[in-house]
């Protein structure tokens, strides 16, 4: 298999993660690419007519798009405990988990477009500060929530974010009145599937 990937998305380290905590990396070709909104990749439109990374190439040569859908099928390449749980309320807690910490990636990584690369008399400032509300009250409801040891799709997504906040955000200072999320993140943090998947 072969993973267009570059280390700086948060949702391509959310499929590297989950691979490494499968064992299932030793099975991945890693294909780096540099992608801009309005600066594509020819060989990845190849395979994938949206040109959006995270995008894995099977051993058929069809692909599959998008790191929930690329996630789920690994997760089902591996003999060991899913981390999509199978049914029932952790089912539903790690799916859940999951689309809210995807929700904060959208959010921060649009608003990293809008004042990054949008020229700065185009930008749309009340837009913005919306975006970046949606992170902070979403982050606000993951400190309500007891996270726990478990590793699985939801949690590993939320680290994701996490992640991606200190590489892009690291001025938002998200943790000042979040510590009980920080604190599970420190440890998280500390997994080799994290450590070996360091944005840059």
């Amino acid at each position: 298999m072969k993973l267009y990937y570059n280390p700086a998305s948060p949702y391509v380290r959310k499929v590297r993660v989950l691979a490494i905590e499968t064992g299932l990396m030793g099975r991945i070709e890693l294909a780096k690419v540099t992608i801009t909104p309005t600066g594509p990749d020819a060989a990845l439109c190849a395979d994938n007519p949206i040109g959006k990374i995270p995008t894995l190439v099977l051993d058929d040569g069809s692909a599959l798009y998008d790191s929930r859908v690329i996630c789920e099928y690994l997760d089902g390449l591996h003999a060991g405990a899913h981390l999509f749980p199978d049914d029932g309320d952790d089912r539903r807690t790690a799916l859940r988990r999951q689309a809210l910490a995807d929700g904060i990636l959208d959010s921060a990584v649009n608003t990293r477009y809008e004042t990054f690369l949008r020229p700065q008399a185009l930008r749309w400032t009340d837009w913005v500060d919306n975006q970046m509300t949606k992170v902070r009250r979403s982050l606000d409801a993951l400190e309500g929530e007891s996270l726990g040891d478990g590793v699985d799709i939801g949690t590993i997504s939320v680290a994701c974010a996490l992640g991606y906040l200190d590489f892009r955000y690291s001025d938002e200072g998200w943790r000042d009145s979040r510590s009980k999320l920080a604190a599970w993140f420190q440890k998280f943090a500390r997994r080799p599937s994290m450590s070996e998947t360091t944005p840059e």
